[in-house]
């Protein structure tokens, strides 16, 4: 396995824009973990599945071919060959994607892929178990968090760029705090901080300034020695080189 920087957090904490942005500064792999649980909740509402049928979803797991692929617009997941990226993003995905993910068939079944990544390339892995128990032995762990209600906003903001969704700010919020809920109580893979996680409250910084911290924070967490030997060998970016994509009053999210 190469380097791993695992990312876990509350839905807009900053999880995805950040890994994104610093999977490709480092120029690593970025893994969206949670995309590969949207993809079977999409599958199985498409099916008109029971999703609390363990057999059922354990069955759709194993029957479909999901891809993650890293493009330069950005990251693009497959379904049986069908690039699904928006859908499963969809408000109908994302509020029925607890029952997948509390499933423990599922969990199983996804686990082998999810690690399969990191043994291909150094990798950057973001979701809401990367630190506890997909990646326990990452070289780095961090814990991503931000004020409910900025995590609202920027959800509502993608939303509405990314899907052309319109909805409230008080619904988005429900429904922010609901998953919140769900994530922190479920029995399997609850969200929780790893012992050894460093916590990152996002709420007043931008997405240039929670990846530089991250980026000082990688290499304070590996040795000299490791790049002079062979090791990930990470880039040298001009003084003053701004995230690509972000400008400095984005905030992170």
């Amino acid at each position: 396995m190469g380097y791993v920087i695992a990312i876990d957090g509350p839905a807009g904490a900053g999880k995805s824009t950040v890994a994104r942005y610093l999977a490709k500064k480092l120029g690593f792999l970025y893994l969206d973990t949670g995309a590969l649980y949207r993809t079977v909740t999409y599958k199985a509402l498409k099916q008109k599945a029971d999703l609390t049928n363990e057999a059922i979803l354990k069955k759709i797991v194993e029957t479909t071919r999901m891809e993650l692929k890293n493009t330069r617009n950005g990251l693009r997941v497959f379904m049986d060959g069908e690039d699904v990226t928006k859908e499963i993003r969809k408000p109908k995905v994302s509020n029925n994607t607890f029952y997948i993910a509390c499933s423990p068939k599922v969990r199983e079944a996804l686990l082998p892929l999810q690690r399969s990544f990191a043994e291909k390339s150094n990798l950057v892995a973001e979701g809401r178990d990367t630190t506890t128990v997909v990646f326990p032995d990452a070289t780095l762990k961090i814990y991503l968090d931000a004020d409910p209600f900025v995590r609202a906003v920027r959800r509502k903001k993608d939303l509405e760029r990314k899907l052309h969704l319109k909805t409230s700010l008080e619904r988005t919020l429900q429904e922010v705090t609901e998953r919140d809920r769900y994530d922190l109580s479920r029995s399997i893979a609850p969200l929780r901080q790893a012992p050894e996680a460093i916590y990152l409250d996002t709420t007043n910084l931008t997405i240039s300034q929670v990846v530089d911290r991250l980026i000082s924070l990688f290499k304070a967490s590996v040795s000299h020695a490791s790049f002079s030997e062979g090791g990930v060998g990470l880039p040298v970016l001009p003084q003053g080189e701004k995230t690509p994509g972000a400008s400095p009053e984005q905030s992170a999210g």
